[in-house]
């Protein structure tokens, strides 16, 4: 095979590794800054060169065939080495500059990320800003995101964390649902009340609650919760609680600036949306200079 050939053939292996990420032709395209069709093309030409079929597409989705995933496992690592490389030789260049790729929870990303977009870019005018807001929990490393905006109460070990702000969970109701259902007075009275929850994978159907005056963190009750309502995402629990639904759990984020009454003051939420928000990415890679630019805007934007 000619350099030219193998030149083409590696292009097509590196697209490969970002539909692995993507599991989208057109989120592909749009990431390596090419037309779908020409996606479309490569992908045929790398399956002429392997002699087999590397994806099954359908109308949402593509899905990897075993021999896509092997090549990708080959190959992936030493993509994201070359990357990182050219991107430390285009920091020694100059300005901060480069695609920065970030998630976030969709109420938090609409609340206070997305509000300093136009600050950032304006200051940063050579760095391109990809915020993609979404409530699950995206792999990191494997999505080809450089930071991710978490509520969290540990961190693994394979990432670096960044505290942006403290936060906490708030027990809240609507005045209206309070005078037609009553003020519970202690946690186990929730079990009678119509709860509103945060729909979430592998979610209890409890909530547990450690009395706020504790000092030995000793005094903990939990109780088991249900309603007429789940979501999963805290704007769209937040306006079933203003509705007068029921009684749910809300980050203070959301809860901020609201008609909503506080209810159980004197216990505190536990386990919940997490005690801190925090800035993360990758362990093991360096940061960009644009991704520390970033990371330095969002603690100024939760400070």
């Amino acid at each position: 095979m000619s350099v030219t050939g193998v030149a083409s053939v590696l292009a097509d292996m590196h697209l490969l590794t970002v539909i692995a990420q993507t599991r989208n032709l057109t989120q592909a395209a749009r990431r390596l800054g090419i037309s779908k069709a020409s996606v479309s093309t490569r992908l045929r030409d790398l399956e002429r060169v392997v002699g087999m079929s590397l994806v099954r597409r359908t109308t949402r989705s593509v899905t990897l065939t075993a021999a896509a995933l092997q090549l990708v496992e080959d190959t992936q690592a030493s993509f994201a080495r070359i990357e990182q490389s050219l991107e430390q030789a285009k920091d020694l260049a100059g300005k901060p500059r480069g695609l920065v790729r970030i998630t976030a929870p969709v109420a938090l990303g609409r609340q206070r990320i997305a509000p300093s977009v136009p600050d950032f870019v304006r200051r940063y005018p050579e760095i391109r800003l990809e915020l993609d807001l979404s409530d699950r929990f995206v792999n990191v490393a494997q999505e080809g995101f450089d930071l991710a905006v978490r509520h969290a109460r540990t961190i693994p070990d394979t990432f670096i964390a960044r505290v942006l702000c403290e936060s906490r969970s708030l027990l809240m109701a609507s005045p209206e649902y309070l005078q037609r259902r009553g003020t519970p007075e202690h946690p186990s009275d929730l079990a009678r009340h119509d709860c509103l929850l945060y729909l979430r994978d592998g979610s209890a159907q409890s909530w547990s609650f450690e009395k706020a005056s504790s000092r030995k963190g000793g005094e903990r009750v939990s109780v088991p919760v249900g309603g007429p309502f789940k979501a999963n995402n805290s704007e769209v629990l937040r306006v079933a609680i203003e509705g007068g639904l029921g009684i749910g759990l809300l980050p203070d984020f959301s809860a901020d600036a609201t008609a909503l009454v506080p209810v159980l003051t004197d216990w505190r939420p536990v386990g919940f949306f997490g005690d801190r928000i925090y800035a993360i990415r990758p362990g093991g890679i360096r940061a960009t200079r644009a991704v520390e630019c970033a990371l330095e805007h969002l603690r100024q934007v939760f400070a």
